[in-house]
This record gives C-alpha cells, sequence and structure tokens, in this order.
C-alpha cells in the first residue's frame, strides 16, 4: 500500500534570492521573479506538499497524516499534529537578515514555534561566510547597544562555509546566512523567525522589512558562543559512507556517499525523507520505483517494508528520519572546525 512519495515543490519569492535553483537543479521557476526558497516537503497551513506519483496522486500530505498517520511516521511523533519535518532548498543570492528562532520555553510565551535546524551546503562561492552564534565576550548589554548603533553584526560570530559543510541550528541560536550559497535545510515543522537586523535594505515591496527587536531579544542565548561546522568524518561500510550530521531528539540526519554503481538494501519500518545531492540514485519500495536526481526529494513511509536504492554511478545523499515517538533526551553531533 505505501511506497517512496514524490512531492511537488513549492516556490517562495524572497528579496535575497535567485535564479539558481532552476539552473542547478531544473526547477520550473516561475519567470522573472527572486526565488530563495524551494519548499520540498511541508505540511504547512496554506502550504502542503502535494503528492506527484503513484495510486496517491494529487493527494497532499495533509490528507496523508489525517488518514494513514501510523502507516507514514510509524514510530515517530508529529508536529503538533502535522508532520514533523519541514524540508527546503535555498538559494541566497544576497545576505539575509540576521535572526532567531525562538526556544521551546520562550516560544510558550510569544505565541509562536521552536524551529531547530540543520543547513548542508550544496554550491558556495569564493568567500562565501555565515553568521551563526556570538563572539566570545559579547554580552546582552553590548548586543543591545551595537544594535542601536547598526553595528549588531560586529558580536556575532562569522566563519567560512563550503561546499559539503553541515551546521546546526539549535532554536535560540542567532545567525544570517551569507551571500552567495546553495544549501539543502531540514528542520522541526515551524515557519517562526524574529529578525534583528535587516542591514538597513528594504523589501520586495519598497519598504524596510519588518523588525520582531523585543521577541528576539527574549529568544537569543547569549551563552551561545562561537560555534562551527559539524565536523567531517565519514565511516565506510559495505553499504557506502555515512557520515552521521545530526542526532537529536528532533531529526536524525545522515549523509552518504557511493563512488560507483552499487545496489544498496535498507530495512523499512522508519519515515525517512531522502535527497540526492548529486549524481542518480532509483529508490524501490512498495512496488513503486522513483529516480532522484540532484535537488530531488521524496518521503518514505514506514509502511514501507523494505528498500532498495541503485546508484547509478559516483552520488551523495541526505537521508532525515523525524524523532521518536518517546525520546531520552537530546543529543546532537559536536560541532568542530
Amino acid at each position: 500500500m505505501f511506497y517512496p512519495l514524490l512531492l511537488e515543490p513549492r516556490f517562495k519569492e524572497r528579496v535575497w534570492g535567485g535564479r539558481r535553483l532552476a539552473a542547478l537543479y531544473g526547477k520550473a521557476l516561475p519567470p522573472g521573479l527572486p526565488i530563495g526558497e524551494s519548499w520540498e516537503v511541508t505540511d504547512r497551513p496554506g502550504d502542503v506538499s502535494v503528492i506527484r506519483n503513484g495510486r496517491w496522486a494529487g493527494r497532499d500530505l495533509r490528507w496523508l497524516m489525517e488518514e494513514h498517520r501510523e502507516g507514514l511516521l510509524g514510530g515517530a511523533r508529529d508536529e503538533g499534529g502535522r508532520f514533523p519535518l519541514l524540508v527546503k532548498i535555498l538559494d541566497a543570492r544576497e545576505l539575509l537578515s540576521v535572526q532567531v528562532h525562538p526556544p521551546a520555553e520562550v516560544a510558550v510565551r510569544l505565541g509562536g514555534e521552536p524551529k531547530t535546524e540543520l543547513w548542508y551546503f550544496t554550491e558556495t562561492e569564493p568567500g562565501a561566510v555565515i553568521y551563526a552564534g556570538l563572539r566570545r565576550g559579547v554580552t546582552r548589554e553590548e548586543f543591545e547597544r551595537r544594535l542601536r548603533e547598526g553595528r549588531v553584526e560586529e558580536c556575532i560570530h562569522r566563519f567560512a562555509v563550503r561546499a559539503g559543510d553541515a551546521v546546526f541550528l539549535p532554536s535560540g541560536r542567532v545567525h544570517a546566512l551569507g551571500a552567495g550559497v546553495v544549501l539543502f535545510e531540514i528542520q522541526q515543522n515551524s515557519d517562526t523567525t524574529y529578525r534583528v537586523f535587516d542591514w538597513n535594505r528594504v523589501g520586495l515591496d519598497g519598504r524596510p522589512r519588518e523588525l520582531h527587536v523585543a521577541e528576539a531579544l527574549e529568544s537569543i542565548r547569549f551563552d551561545d558562543v562561537e560555534p562551527g561546522p559539524l565536523p567531517e568524518v565519514w565511516e565506510g561500510s559495505g553499504e557506502g559512507s555515512r557520515r552521521r550530521l545530526v542526532d537529536h531528539e528532533l531529526f536524525r540526519v545522515d549523509a552518504w556517499r557511493w563512488e560507483g554503481p552499487t545496489v544498496v538494501k535498507w530495512p523499512g519500518g522508519r519515515c525517512r525523507v531522502l535527497g540526492v545531492v548529486r549524481g542518480r540514485v532509483r529508490v524501490r519500495g512498495g512496488g513503486e520505483v522513483v529516480e532522484l536526481l540532484p535537488g530531488t526529494f521524496c518521503v518514505v513511509p514506514a509502511g514501507v517494508a523494505a528498500l532498495e536504492l541503485e546508484v547509478g554511478g559516483s552520488a551523495e545523499l541526505l537521508e532525515a528520519e523525524p524523532g521518536p515517538l518517546e525520546s531520552a533526551g537530546s543529543v546532537m553531533s559536536r560541532e568542530g572546525r
């Protein structure tokens, strides 16, 4: 009954976006607009992924959650009754705002949603940087003073990124995505963002974009100092090379690499999201075959009994699994470099 699901992407116009998702991944972008985000897997109010293959073509992820929740998620927990993960591809042609997502305890007070996320960089221009966390020694008082002076970026830790880097952003970590990068984003199903500074630019309507300074100051963890990319440690096996990116109560994410044609067999019974970074991977399960090319994702329901991955040559793939119904706590891959 259950099979790997291909979903229609939903494109988002952003003042900082570009057109690279068409050139890199063949996305059919609406003409003439700066597209910053392609929502590949989404179960948000007003933004729900539509299934485009198999017996459920034309149905959407909301329907699947309502009618077949157990077969879709298995032992994974949902996010307020919705599919637990939101998966995007981002094209940052320009610098994004300095922002923060509220931790759970703050989100309750402010009427928002917590959001923890992972960035996996697939394309970076020379000199690309991001901002994440605070510089060592910065206090809240200094942060607020620099903010009033229009110099808050001096308080935020900045570091270079390259293709293949992964950065973990727990709720409460102040951050800004730099210009000239494309990335896969795997996150908790939430869309609450508090902008604290937007580089004095205007939005698509020609007006300054709304800031949320009071909410941001409540949300920022001022003891979160100088994080970096996650360490790049690959472990070889008969199934290829695996890099554990994040093992957290909300989601686990692995990167997989293969250097030549191969067939990999994985057990089913777990909800997964698979996305190809490079190369070509055919996914077989439940009597259905889907082909994943770079920038293509599929959702594998827990009700799929077994999976077979046919790798066409050198390839790289991300595998994301939502967190379990019961969790002993949060475990995160150590940040490094």
